[in-house]
């Protein structure tokens, strides 16, 4: 038998503890961001992530990134090699809908896909995510939505795509359906991955050797 999803309002008064019991317990979940929701767990445990992949309908070989509650955090995740250039996009853009793609740091064992050599970064500019990443670290989060199917705007719709294996989903009200930008700066130069609210050119105008 299953059973629907703990659905609770953004505004309420315990809405970050609750996110933050629901991961801690392996549990897969719904938020919004600043973007669009998302589908998130905890990156670290292995049985929660193979939940995530299963309810986005999508391959490992397709890796999700983590939201983090600052740039520290998010770039202790990255190569020390790569955190010097990182560091004046991440000033520029974090908080914000900007995902960096960078060199792993060794010993840095989450379930996020393949490659599992780097990593995608982004700090959102969204309080209850930065809020609930401040409690219980970096969260591996994809698009609220079936691999290939329309991006879902309402928690509603979002329900209906998902069904009922999600453990909490948090109503934020209506989002846009507009992912954010992506910029892989795995390589020199750094390339385009995805355009989205913050223009790509201006990302790689701040890349080493641009």
């Amino acid at each position: 038998m299953t059973t629907a999803p703990l659905v609770l309002r953004e505004a309420h008064p315990t809405v970050v503890e609750r996110v933050a019991a629901v991961l801690r317990a392996g549990g897969v979940a719904v938020l919004p961001t600043d973007t669009v929701y998302g589908l998130v767990a905890l990156p670290a445990d292995r049985a929660a992530m193979a939940r995530l992949f299963a309810l986005k309908g999508r391959a490992a070989e397709v890796p999700v990134a983590v939201l983090c509650a600052d740039a520290d955090q998010a770039l202790a995740l990255a190569d020390p090699a790569a955190q010097e250039g990182a560091a004046k996009a991440a000033s520029r853009w974090w908080p914000g809908p900007l995902t960096l793609v960078l060199p792993r740091r060794d010993g840095v064992g989450l379930h996020l896909g393949e490659p599992s050599s780097t990593i995608g970064l982004r700090v959102p500019a969204h309080k209850l995510v930065r809020a609930v990443a401040s409690l219980v670290g970096p969260i591996a989060a994809t698009s609220a939505n079936r691999h290939g199917e329309p991006t879902a705007s309402t928690a509603a719709e979002v329900g209906a795509a998902l069904g009922p294996g999600l453990d909490l989903v948090v109503d934020g009200g209506e989002l846009g359906v507009s992912a954010s930008t992506v910029v892989d700066g795995t390589t020199l130069p750094w390339r385009v991955l995805r355009e989205g609210p913050i223009p790509a050119a201006e990302v790689l105008a701040l890349a080493p050797g641009a």
